[in-house]
């Protein structure tokens, strides 16, 4: 979700700096004479003023596909829901049991029931869930950081 994140915000910054060039042609003299600027600014302002209409028309297409992914991504975001339900199963003795998963903290530890082996995470795994259950831990199944 972050690239979306960062597809819409690069799309919304572009549309501002295409409408910024666009208008560059009203506000540049303007702001070159206040400042006591030479006439070769103004020139170039005036030079800018023939490709102000593909600016705007450039600031509004870049606003809009940048409106139209935040959306995308604010949808995405709300139809996603997590699975809570996994069955975790024991590598020493092959026991498996259902659990439902907390949502709130990751579990680091679990004791197989049968053999009372105490499961820990595998490798980068961020819990038990992630390594011996059959569905990883809500965080990960919804691409957000684990614990």
């Amino acid at each position: 979700m972050e690239k979306d994140s960062v597809n819409y915000k690069k799309s919304i910054i572009g549309s501002a700096i295409a409408f910024v060039i666009a208008t560059s042609c009203c506000w540049l003299p303007a702001l070159v004479i206040g400042i006591g600027g030479g006439s070769a600014l103004v020139g170039l302002s005036n030079g800018l003023e023939q490709w102000s209409g593909l600016f705007i028309t450039l600031g509004v297409g870049l606003l809009g596909f940048g409106l139209y992914q935040y959306k995308k991504t604010k949808d995405a975001s709300v139809v996603q829901e997590a699975i809570l339900q996994s069955t975790i199963t024991c590598p020493n003795c092959g026991h498996k049991k259902e659990e439902t998963m907390p949502t709130n903290a990751c579990q680091y530890f679990y004791e197989c029931e049968n053999c009372k082996t105490i499961l820990k995470p595998r490798g980068n795994d961020c819990c038990v869930y992630c390594s011996f259950g059959t569905v990883a831990c809500p965080p990960i199944q919804l691409d957000e950081s684990c614990c």
